[in-house]
């Protein structure tokens, strides 16, 4: 037994967004409550000067100059830079003999960002961790 209407149309379903306003604005009130709203402006780095006397050179530092037109040197040694897997290999070449050796990074001002990076990839690769830079003192100090 059929006991539906023929001559009426099935009800469309009916979707209600009444239970979905209401999660999402429980939602939305949960993000305001818990989230910290900070005022990020642009990045106000302030770099480090060294006012201290300077120290003693460390028989286990490795110094690397990077020169304002990328050039390297290790130790006051001129190296060559093919990649950085071969600037990896001078630093390891470096220190061989240095227990817990620091590589110590000594940039001119107008180096390019990527020689520096370049040098801290090839410690990285060479598996020494300890990397430092050095400053200038302050002028009229």
């Amino acid at each position: 037994m059929n006991f539906r209407d023929r001559n009426r149309s099935p009800e469309e379903p009916e979707i209600n967004f009444i239970p979905l306003i209401d999660v999402l604005l429980v939602i939305l009130i949960f993000l305001m409550i818990t989230t910290t709203y900070s005022k990020y402006t642009e990045l106000q780095i302030n770099l480090p000067t060294a006012d201290a006397e300077k120290q003693l050179e460390r028989p286990n530092e490795i110094n690397v100059a990077v020169s304002s037109l990328a050039r390297y040197s290790i130790n006051g040694q001129a190296v060559a830079f093919r990649d950085v897997n071969g600037l990896s290999n001078d630093l390891k070449a470096a220190a061989t003999g240095k227990k817990d050796p620091v590589i110590v990074i000594s940039a001119d001002a107008q180096a390019p960002h990527q020689s520096v990076i370049h040098v801290m990839q090839a410690a990285q690769l060479a598996g020494l961790g300890q990397v430092t830079f050095t400053t200038q003192a302050t002028p009229g100090k």
